[in-house]
């Protein structure tokens, strides 16, 4: 029965679908959800910091029901962002609903989009890495796919990496850079990948041109089976969605940085070199990614069996709560700065 609490990450799903089905303050639901009640379950369900024994871990390696708790979200966000686009094509919104949904939206898009293609991309199999492209569709961070398996987890923790935040560097700051650094960088990753299989531009295994083309289509697709509306909404959430994803990007690798060696290579991924946090809620609702400095160390190894280390830096809340947080640079600053390892900070 332990192995069914991930269920839990559909009432992120499930509180979107209230805010797409009401008016109001309803619309905002998930928003209130995610960073009202979550934050409020991880103080009062507190953390954990066990670790599985090798039998449960064997054994939970092999239950594919971890997998189809992944897959399952595909038709459950393609669903509901078809409802909630049919909501904006035939009803009429305040512009304070128009926020609400777009948020709601947003917030299903990151967790249940982005989160689970994130996991899905790691995957060996074609099916699964189909999946994770397809998730990143709808919010129009298809190139993430590229810069995120074959990039940042070669060049996390270094100046290089776009999805590593610098030391007093706030959040808004780091949007900008990471956004365009992110693309641009996987777009030079994708022409590496085409070089070393003698590729040209133009060839079939271009995925940027694929996702370049597959991404308008979708808008189209929204426009012509809904409306102009819709089409301005699913852009909007899109948007959102991929600055969420970089709110968490930023709270997870904020200040830390990897040394280099006598050889001038930067030294192997380690468990300190990504924040860390074992609050029980947040890792539930995002498949164990809070658990991301073993995600790093070892980023094959599938969400339901990754460890907490202790040597790797905690973060001093849980995800929602973080990401609440790192919105106010100033409180960010006063709370992060000081757990950052001296060694790594740059006037050291």
């Amino acid at each position: 029965m332990k192995d069914l609490k991930y269920l839990f990450a559909y009432t992120v799903p499930l509180a979107a679908f209230v805010s797409f089905a009401s008016t109001g303050i309803g619309t905002y639901t998930a928003v209130i959800y995610a960073f009202i009640v979550l934050p409020l379950l991880d103080v009062v369900l507190g953390k954990n910091t066990t670790n599985l024994d090798e039998e449960a871990r064997n054994s939970k390696a092999v239950n594919t029901l971890f997998d189809w708790m992944l897959y399952f979200n595909l038709p459950i966000v393609f669903g509901l962002m078809s409802f909630c686009l049919f909501q904006v094509s035939t009803q009429s919104y305040s512009t304070s609903e128009w926020i609400g949904l777009s948020l709601s939206a947003g917030i299903l898009l990151a967790t249940n989009g982005i989160n689970v293609a994130h996991e899905l991309g790691h995957r060996q199999s074609f099916l699964e890495r189909t999946m994770s492209k397809a998730l990143y569709i709808p919010c129009l961070y298809m190139h993430f796919y590229i810069e995120h398996n074959f990039g940042h987890h070669m060049k996390v923790a270094t100046p290089d990496d776009g999805a590593t935040a610098k030391y007093n560097q706030s959040v808004y700051a780091f949007w900008i850079r990471s956004v365009s650094k992110q693309y641009v960088d996987a777009w030079k990753k994708q022409m590496e990948l085409l070089s070393a299989k003698n590729c040209s531009f133009f060839s079939y295994y271009n995925d940027m041109l694929w996702y370049h083309m597959i991404q308008p289509l979708y808008l189209v697709a929204v426009l012509v089976m809904f409306s102009q509306t819709a089409m301005l909404f699913a852009l909007v959430a899109g948007v959102i969605s991929f600055l969420f994803l970089e709110c968490i990007n930023y709270i997870e690798h904020y200040g830390l940085l990897r040394s280099k060696t006598p050889s001038g290579r930067y030294e192997r991924v380690q468990t300190h070199h990504s924040w860390n946090s074992n609050y029980n809620i947040g890792r539930i609702v995002l498949y164990e990614l809070t658990r991301h400095s073993d995600h790093h160390f070892k980023s094959t190894k599938k969400y339901q069996l990754l460890e907490t280390h202790k040597e790797s830096p905690h973060l001093p809340v849980g995800y929602p709560a973080s990401i609440l947080l790192s919105l106010v640079p100033p409180l960010w600053f006063f709370v992060m700065n000081p757990r950052v390892p001296t060694e790594m900070k740059p006037y050291v």
